[in-house]
């Protein structure tokens, strides 16, 4: 059934306001897919966060308009599924990546973060960006190591007063 006016103008509304927001996103070609195997890729990307829609071109170029994804506009060709992380950057990525694996005849098309167009095969490196709390725990371990570095400084000349007297105490007993 055909899309009416009103019905157009709520989807490119609704995909503006997510696309607005995104962090990244994942354009992929899905001519081949059942509609079982997009179900199964919805319930994933809603797992995670990731905001996914089949959209026509046409909307979605409207709807891409003034967002950092406008970049995007040239390559949309074809039977098109946008997928936008909201909360992490590599969500999407990683969701369409792991996906694609099990499913050959969804092909990535276009990436895009930060305004930037990436190329298809950089979806791996897109993919492989850790998630927040992964990030958070990278930077608290990067943080914590000088201090712990400093407390080691301070405890090592007792330390080795230490290693000093108990060799001394064996090399006595020895005697």
């Amino acid at each position: 059934m055909a899309l009416t006016y009103s019905k157009k103008k709520e989807v490119v509304a609704e995909v503006n306001a997510v696309a607005s927001e995104a962090l990244s996103a994942v354009g992929a070609e899905y001519r081949g897919l059942s509609v079982e195997q997009l179900t199964l890729l919805r319930i994933e990307a809603h797992k995670s966060g990731v905001y996914l829609k089949v959209v026509k071109n046409s909307l979605a170029k409207l709807a891409l308009k003034g967002t950092d994804f406008e970049c995007m506009n040239d390559s949309l060709a074809g039977p098109i599924i946008l997928a936008f992380s909201m909360d992490d950057p590599g969500a999407a990525a990683r969701i369409v990546k792991d996906f694609a694996k099990d499913n050959e005849d969804l092909v990535v098309k276009m990436l895009s973060v930060g305004g930037d167009l990436l190329p298809a095969s950089d979806l791996a490196k897109l993919a492989s960006l850790p998630t927040r709390d992964q990030a958070i725990a990278m930077l608290m371990g990067v943080m914590k190591a000088p201090i712990e570095k400093f407390v080691r400084t301070l405890a090592e000349p007792t330390t080795k007063m230490v290693r000093t007297l108990d060799a001394v105490r064996v090399q006595k007993d020895a005697a």
